[in-house]
């Protein structure tokens, strides 16, 4: 049953054409009042098909900035302004046009976790779903991968034909994950498969039955004839799985993994947003669309 606030967000998004994107890292109340809800850049993508005029990112900041990338004739709102990604902010554009300097004759791939300014500098870029296809389609053996290096290390595994380097970045909630917490999980729970996402350490990702996305995850988790799963992403896929599948259970590989910048966003952040009293407009230059649309159309291309 929807509470006042959500029936107040229903009218308002109505009222003021908006369409509500929410990330899966998001509560179970803001996907219940969201349009669409999923990965990052499967909802950038629903934006730009969205025939609202204005777009509302509850996710982090990066996400917002893909969302008018991909849609620069909308508005774009972010809920929380101060919801940031570490990964994504841990390079800035100076350091990468360093690092493009150190490594000559390499083809420069971003993770979509990247600020926008980022992807301008970078020639190709990837999601965890798309990473090993779209990086074994490229035609250079050569690949300077950022900002994480254990999706790296991951993709590198799968396409083992080129040589990759990397730079010291990651997931700080995906980092926490450790095989201490694999045998823990494992002991409390021998039957269950363990669904690790590749921004894990490859040690964990060793030990895990399926290593994918968080729409992988959902959709072995749904597929699967077991009736229990260990879930090493965000813990909020646990409580989702839980509720679309109550037949079976879901343990968090480990109560720590819980992203802090993305539980800023609240139900009454929605709200306020909505209602003008809160939120940010993303505001990116044209030059910087431009420049970081190339590399994200150089991964559909080759997708």
């Amino acid at each position: 049953m929807l509470s006042d606030i959500s029936q107040r967000i229903l009218e308002l998004k109505k009222e003021k054409d908006v369409c509500i994107l929410a990330h899966s890292y998001t509560t179970p109340d803001i996907l219940e009042i969201a349009d669409f809800t999923g990965d990052s850049f499967g909802l950038a993508r629903q934006a730009a098909k969205s025939a609202h005029r204005n777009i509302m990112m509850v996710g982090v900041r990066f996400m917002a900035e893909t969302c008018k990338i991909f849609s620069p004739e909308k508005r774009v709102f972010l809920p929380e302004p101060d919801a940031g990604c570490p990964m994504a902010e841990q390079l800035d554009a100076g350091s990468l046009a360093k690092l493009r300097e150190e490594h000559p004759g390499y083809t420069v791939v971003c993770y979509i976790n990247t600020t926008a300014d980022l992807k301008v500098l970078c020639d190709v870029c990837v999601t965890s779903s798309s990473a090993v296809k779209i990086i074994s389609r490229i035609e250079n053996d050569k690949i300077l991968f950022i900002p994480d290096c254990n999706l790296g290390d991951f993709v590198s595994k799968a396409v083992p034909d080129k040589t990759f380097a990397f730079i010291k970045g990651g997931c700080p909630v995906h980092r926490r994950l450790s095989t201490m917490d694999v045998m823990a999980a494992k002991m409390a729970h021998p039957d269950a498969p363990l669904l690790v996402h590749p921004e894990a350490s490859p040690k964990v990702c060793e030990a895990a039955d399926y290593v994918g996305s968080t729409t992988g995850i959902m959709q072995f988790a749904a597929e699967s004839d077991a009736k229990e799963f260990i879930i090493g992403t965000e813990n909020a896929i646990v409580q989702h799985l839980s509720l679309e599948h109550p037949e079976k259970r879901f343990y968090p590989l480990s109560k720590e993994t819980i992203c802090p910048n993305m539980k800023l966003n609240t139900i009454l952040s929605v709200l306020r947003c909505l209602e003008g009293t809160d939120g940010e407009e993303i505001f990116l230059p044209d030059e910087v669309m431009t420049g970081a649309r190339k590399c994200i159309d150089e991964m559909l291309r080759l997708g």
